[in-house]
């Protein structure tokens, strides 16, 4: 079976490789294209702005790519401002961008790996009453964590790194989605954003998925994908070896439909 991999183009170029070093049949087909920040001068000015806040939360490994590109030359990371990351594709960007390990937060390698668990874990234990934090994504977004963070009394500022947009798929990818509306029970795909799979939907607007599987890596993925006509989706690891473990174990089964 072949795994369709829906990351953004620079994750999912990597992510395929580790899948094919283990024995996985993957091919990319990138379904958010990430376009440069709407505004740089803001980002710059949120740069600028790091040393006053007690947090920096980046909510994907995008977003510490763009952050840092727009910002960090010659800069390094502001001695008391925590990094914050959701899980361990942006922990291991904000490391590898010179945050040091001391001031990284993140939901541990147990996972879940989203914003709520991040907060349950570690954040919701700060005092948050008067201190600055700076949430860095994409344009639009999920504002749970924000609001979290204002209830407990936190000035929060939002600044949007990168655009996530509806792809402009190039040949190669065309014949992907070609293969893989012809013969739907010959793929997976594997979905890591929810944002993905309305993409999906918008390039085919009247596909049957009915026969199609799916792996997503969070319960509120699996639930879009199920929403959007999937017939068999399973929830699955951050990990290409979860992946691959889940082929191996064969795809369960769940009736399309947002009732299940």
């Amino acid at each position: 079976m072949r795994v369709i991999v829906t990351r953004p183009e620079a994750q999912g170029a990597a992510f395929v490789q580790r899948l094919r070093a283990l024995g996985v049949d993957a091919v990319a087909l990138p379904l958010i294209e990430i376009a440069p920040a709407p505004d740089a001068q803001a980002v710059r000015e949120a740069w600028a702005g790091l040393p006053r806040c007690a947090l920096a939360m980046f909510v994907s490994a995008n977003a510490v790519a763009h952050f840092f590109a727009a910002g960090a030359a010659g800069k390094a990371w502001p001695r008391h401002t925590l990094a914050g990351s959701s899980g361990p594709g942006t922990s291991a960007a904000l490391l590898a961008a010179g945050v040091p390990p001391t001031q990284l937060v993140d939901p541990g390698p147990e996972g879940p790996f989203d914003t709520d668990t991040l907060w349950q874990r570690h954040l919701a234990r700060y005092a948050w009453a008067g201190q600055r934090v700076l949430l860095v994504r994409g344009e639009g977004g999920r504002d749970w964590l924000a609001t979290q963070l204002r209830q407990a009394g936190a000035q929060v500022d939002v600044v949007a790194a990168y655009r996530r947009l509806v792809p402009s798929l190039a040949d190669v990818h065309r014949d992907v989605l070609a293969a893989a509306l012809h013969d739907p029970g010959a793929h997976c795909w594997h979905f890591s954003s929810g944002e993905a799979i309305d993409n999906l939907a918008r390039l085919c607007a009247h596909a049957d998925w009915s026969r199609a599987r799916a792996l997503a890596t969070h319960p509120r993925i699996a639930l879009r994908a199920r929403a959007r006509g999937f017939g068999r989706v399973a929830e699955v690891g951050l990990r290409p070896e979860d992946v691959a473990r889940a082929l191996a174990e064969g795809v369960p089964g769940a009736a399309a439909g947002p009732g299940r």
